[in-house]
């Protein structure tokens, strides 16, 4: 056997060039040391690569996260501003503001404790998840003369009435009527009505007034009533349509009936609100709520709901409520591993010293509403709250049409 030359190929006369292949090479392969070496390389390099598209996916997921926060706060925030720019539209007047109001009484009775343009925690209203708040807004649509109409003649019944402007009404518009006495408790709740039939100049009611409203005012709150309840309820934004369900059925609520409790933005924890309450003349040497002039300046912001006894000073501390400021906090729906948000976030009203403008100094009846994020919706511990990053949305917002019915201070009969 000839020997092969060191180019591995072996000389034969014969050939083209002189060498011919020696055909034992292709039998030959890696041996196991270069395989298990090139598979470690092959292991590291697919580790690398792998750590690298982990930590760039986490990063993606947590930047697109934080862009759907940013999203559904605005939007939730949105809808409910629009609400409350709307609020107390038809009913500021001393007469009907704060009333109790039955809305119906098909297939059940149903009754709104207080009709007012906003109330932060009704008591008839379940609560939402543990630390947040609930907001009930309320407002009418008319558009000839909102304001209270008089009660021209003694009724002929409990659904004819007369009214000195009977052409300020339409077949379908929803009424109140009061007397001009105010009296209109939880006990004896005034009575929406919707207009039947105008006939110069009687308006037929339906269902009717029970109690005697002459003399009165029948007040047209339009085509549409909206009575809207806002409440954060297993980490949604959700809303109920008092006008359409019982908001306060607790049933509705444990388990939650999304039919009623509709869920408008997901991702939202807190929802936090406080009244701006005008209590002073611009004197800061008053320190007693309720007292001296309105002059449409903020005094102190707080959760304190007015009373609801039916008497005048009920009505007069609504009208002492100009603006509403509230919080949303939208959460990110990327768990992290580790814990990156080290503090619940703040707003305005964490604390009580925010609460007063710098002007009114220790004006008493301030109060502080902070955010606490460190509990499940149920109210028990929340040990991975921490491993969420959070966006807070606020703003002030004042109630326009409580502003309009105050003039020099003075609201009449307040």
């Amino acid at each position: 056997m000839n020997a092969l030359s060191p180019l591995r190929f072996k000389r034969k006369s014969g050939t083209g060039n002189g060498y011919q292949k020696d055909s034992r090479r292709h039998g030959y392969g890696f041996t196991l040391i270069e395989i298990l070496v090139g598979m470690v390389i092959g292991m590291i390099g697919i580790i690398v690569v792998m750590q690298v598209f982990a930590l760039f996916e986490g990063q993606k997921r947590t930047t697109s996260g934080g862009g759907e926060a940013q999203n559904t706060g605005a939007i939730a925030l949105s809808s409910i501003s629009d609400d409350i720019r709307q609020a107390g539209y038809g009913f500021s007047l001393i007469n009907l503001i704060g009333c109790s109001v039955e809305l119906r009484t098909s297939p059940t009775t149903v009754t709104l404790n207080v009709l007012a343009p906003v109330m932060i925690n009704p008591v008839s209203i379940p609560a939402g998840d543990a630390n947040t708040d609930t907001l009930q807004i309320a407002y009418g649509n008319s558009n000839l003369l909102p304001e209270g109409n008089s009660i021209v003649a003694p009724p002929i019944d409990t659904t004819h009435f007369s009214v000195q402007a009977y052409k300020s009404f339409n077949v379908g518009d929803y009424v109140l009527a009061t007397p001009l006495g105010r009296s209109c408790t939880v006990a004896h709740p005034a009575t929406l009505n919707q207009v039947a039939a105008v006939t110069n100049p009687t308006l037929t009611l339906t269902p009717g007034v029970g109690v005697s409203v002459t003399p009165g005012l029948l007040f047209n709150l339009g085509q549409t009533v909206t009575i809207h309840v806002y409440a954060v309820r297993n980490g949604n934004l959700t809303v109920c349509d008092y006008m359409v369900n019982d908001c306060g059925d607790p049933n509705k609520v444990s388990p939650l009936d999304s039919t009623v409790w509709v869920p408008i933005a997901g991702n939202i924890v807190s929802l936090r609100a406080q009244y701006g309450q005008d209590i002073t003349n611009n004197q800061p040497s008053v320190t007693s709520p309720n007292t001296g002039l309105m002059d449409g300046v903020v005094d102190i912001y707080s959760q304190t709901s007015p009373a609801n006894t039916g008497a005048s000073k009920d009505a007069c501390d609504w009208l002492r409520i100009p603006s509403i400021r509230l919080a949303l906090v939208a959460r990110n729906s990327q768990l992290e591993k580790t814990a990156v948000t080290a503090a619940a976030p703040l707003w305005d009203g964490s604390t009580a010293a925010n609460n007063n403008p710098v002007w009114t100094g220790s004006t008493a009846g301030a109060s502080a509403n902070p955010i606490d994020l460190s509990q499940y919706p149920n109210g028990t511990a929340n040990p991975n709250w921490q491993n969420y990053r959070y966006k807070v949305f606020q703003t002030t917002l004042p109630i326009r049409n409580i502003t309009s019915s105050v003039s020099l201070g003075v609201a009449s009969g307040c």
